[in-house]
């Protein structure tokens, strides 16, 4: 930061240039924000937040953020445009792959823009911070383990004697019953699938005579599923996704399950049958509870690897990194620093753009982490990718939406879907904020609907994130402060609590230590949005008390402000 006082009166200060002169070596300089105070005693802040490397020169504006319809002057209308001109040679769109989201145009992270880079602070190697988790994980003596047939469940166990957390010591214990699978999929890493189901579908033909002996309530299977107690989590995307062949001397296999649930008497969701492939016949039996205890039991685990393919290449990479990359490189390139909505998406694009060049680089690429260490690696993870893009829609990103489509919104019916409960209450929180931000810059939706760099940033997003697909259901252009408020929530909620439901945090949601906005109005929001977390931080504490097993990765306190691991 840098700070300046004014002796004389210059009249209304405009722009301010900031040159720098290139040493022999090498002295890159992060400039947060400059300070100047006027001979009234008034004090002016121009932010940065920015490198400034070799013999450049940046020019500034003062904090206070303007739609473009508030600049008056030629010089500011004309710095304003040379700002986007700038941005889009430095933020360009590429096809990492046919079908997928377009990404940056970075062969590496070297390649980024100075200011999206990683600092030295957070700097990433996965490759050694793998070699570390294993580590510590104990994971390398048995290291040998992974290469050969297990003999004994024990063995599983002895891999992760370093885990000492109540919730795992708990999981570990617990983790052959069918309560736990169950629950699994309401509040563990991938609670995206489960759905209340309305019908059997014909490729999974359960009869009455295979689950009677699960069902509690003297009803028929259909009519517990009129009555609301029978859920499906179908796996049909791996189906036809060829498995990973890269080491020619390791055979792998892929299942593409059906598992249905039953919520029992006491509320709890468990199995009933589990099908492991899509197309019913007798070389594809339907697994029961009733069956001989190691075979159901290796059904259940079918299904785990199966949930495990999908909530890494689906739910977390495309759903959360690649899409938030979208939302980020649209940012960059259509939404000038001074517009009070790169200001509010801003801090939640930090580091995105860089984790994801960096999965591309060393992670998801060919020869790849990835593709030593998953069965869908070698193509399988780009295969699902390609097929997951048809599910990829506005509406499915709109997490209450999303919720009561799958059936899963009724807290009476569901009592312990705390991903549901815990989500929506942010994302209310996050909406509200959102709002007032909105409410501050446009007094009407003519004003939204006149925002030439907002449509300009929606627009980018739609034909290039989402490939100019009609059926995404991703607005072209944003005519109302109503709309405008749902999908900056699509986007604050996707890159912050969407990504730490499936992840873990970095950086707590609403907390900005850069300051991008100077207007008290927007102070005040923040404030607002702060204490409105907080609320729903005491709540989740509250509940979680004595539980065995506590739920928190919707904890305003634990999710990350944007996608940055």
């Amino acid at each position: 930061m840098c700070s300046g006082s004014l002796t004389e009166d210059l009249g209304e200060i405009q722009l301010i240039k900031i040159e720098k002169r290139k040493y022999w070596y090498q002295d890159d300089w992060y400039l947060k924000y400059i300070t100047v105070k006027t001979p009234v005693g008034d004090y002016l802040e121009f932010p940065c937040y920015r490198w400034i490397t070799d013999e450049k020169e940046i020019v500034l504006r003062d904090g206070r953020a303007k739609l473009p319809r508030d600049d008056k002057t030629q010089i500011l209308k004309q710095h304003r445009r040379k700002e986007l001109e700038t941005r889009q040679k430095m933020y360009r769109w590429k096809e990492w792959h046919p079908g997928f989201p377009l990404s940056i145009d970075a062969h590496s992270h070297s390649d980024l823009p100075r200011d999206i880079q990683f600092d030295n602070e957070k700097g990433v190697d996965f490759i050694l911070n793998y070699s570390k988790a294993m580590e510590n994980l104990y994971v390398n003596r048995f290291m040998h383990m992974f290469q050969s047939s297990w003999s004994d469940f024990a063995d599983f166990e002895r891999i992760f004697v370093r885990i000492s957390n109540t919730i795992s010591e708990y999981v570990m214990q617990h983790w052959k019953e069918d309560f736990m699978f169950g629950y699994q999929f309401l509040n563990g890493c991938n609670p995206v699938l489960i759905r209340r189901c309305t019908e059997i579908p014909k490729k999974l033909p359960v009869t009455m005579d295979m689950v009677e002996c699960s069902l509690e309530r003297n009803l028929t299977l259909e009519e517990e599923v009129k009555q609301g107690n029978i859920f499906i989590v179908d796996y049909e995307l791996l189906d036809g996704v060829d498995a990973n062949k890269t080491d020619p001397c390791t055979i792998q296999y892929l299942a593409a399950p059906i598992c249905l649930l039953y919520k029992n008497l006491e509320n709890k969701i468990v199995p009933i049958a589990i099908q492991l492939g899509q197309k019913p016949g007798p070389d594809n039996p339907i697994f029961l509870p009733s069956d001989a205890s190691y075979d159901w039991l290796l059904a259940k685990i079918w299904v785990r690897s199966s949930d495990f393919h999908i909530h890494q290449t689906v739910t977390h990479l495309l759903r959360t990194h690649l899409v938030s990359e979208v939302f980020s490189i649209a940012m960059f390139r259509q939404l000038p620093a001074v517009h009070p909505l790169f200001k509010l998406l801003v801090p939640h694009m930090r580091f995105t753009i860089a984790i994801n060049t960096k999965a591309r680089e060393q992670l998801i690429c060919e020869c790849g982490l990835f593709d030593k260490a998953n069965a869908t690696g070698g193509g399988g993870h780009v295969q699902m990718v390609q097929k997951a893009m048809k599910d990829l829609t506005y509406s499915s990103l709109c997490f209450p939406e999303e919720i009561k489509a799958k059936g899963m919104d009724s807290k009476e019916d569901i009592p312990y879907y705390y991903y549901r409960d815990d989500g929506i209450k942010v994302w209310e929180a996050i909406k509200s904020f959102a709002e007032d931000v909105i409410h501050i810059y446009y007094e009407s939706d003519e004003v939204v609907c006149e925002d030439v760099e907002l449509q300009a940033f929606v627009k980018d997003i739609y034909v290039y994130g989402m490939r100019g697909v009609k059926a995404s259901g991703f607005p072209k252009t944003i005519r109302t402060r109503e709309k405008l408020a749902e999908y900056l929530t699509v986007i604050i909620f996707t890159t912050s609590a969407q990504h730490a439901a499936v992840n873990f945090g970095q950086l707590f949601l609403g907390m900005y230590p850069d300051e991008h906005f100077v207007e008290k109005p927007v102070k005040e929001a923040m404030a607002k949005f702060r204490r409105n977390l907080d609320e729903i931080v005491n709540t989740i504490t509250e509940r979680n008390k004595n539980k065995k097993l506590p739920y928190y990765y919707l904890s305003p306190d634990r999710i990350p402000n944007s996608v940055a691991v």
